[in-house]
């Protein structure tokens, strides 16, 4: 998993609320079982026409939005099944951050264990990256989850909330697994003391 420090990027503005995981990545990319290339798939239903083209007018297939690294989306995203493969397709496409007023619980901690940062912030917050970034795709978004904040261009920053052995894992850029493995010293140590029966 690759760590998560800072974060200087532009943003692509998705207008959509109640997205949840089949939209972000519709079932028949289920079958795949790596995450490389997952990043096709990402709203294909609404990303490409029947034939396969894409459709000039979603947001991702706009010219100022390519290269994003942060997606600013609609309340409740992520709801619907647990489908960790959203969030590989969201990794796969190069997104590092999601920003949204409100995730979905399952959603929310597949991000945070899988190296994608949701960040939560007020809806009036939301908004006003909406309109920024519609303004002015090339706007760079400055995230620092050291300092729990997103900076906008004008020195206006917004803080973020993240449960601290979360934001441990990002930072070091470890999994559940690698985080348990990095203790094998202690926990052998540990195994180790005379037990009292």
């Amino acid at each position: 998993m690759q760590p998560f420090t800072t974060l200087t990027a532009t943003a692509a503005p998705l207008r959509m609320e109640n997205v949840d995981t089949d939209q972000i990545i519709p079932a028949q990319y289920l079958t795949a079982v790596t995450k490389e290339g997952m990043g096709k798939g990402l709203f294909s239903w609404i990303r490409y026409n029947p034939d396969g083209t894409p459709k000039p007018d979603f947001v991702l297939n706009k010219p100022e939005y390519q290269g994003a690294q942060i997606l600013i989306a609609g309340r409740n995203f992520g709801s619907g099944s647990s489908r960790e493969h959203a969030v590989w397709a969201l990794l796969d496409y190069g997104f590092r951050c999601v920003i949204s007023p409100g995730f979905a619980d399952i959603f929310y901690n597949n991000s945070l264990k899988n190296g994608l940062l949701p960040i939560v912030l007020p809806e009036e917050v939301v908004n006003l990256l909406w309109d920024l970034v519609e303004e002015e795709p090339a706007t760079l978004l400055y995230v620092d989850l050291r300092s729990q904040t997103v900076t906008l261009p004008d020195g206006q920053q917004h803080s973020f909330t993240i449960d601290p052995f979360r934001k441990l894992c990002l930072l070091e850029g470890v999994d559940d697994l690698g985080y348990l493995l990095s203790k094998e010293e202690a926990i052998a140590a540990y195994e180790a003391q005379p037990r009292w029966t």
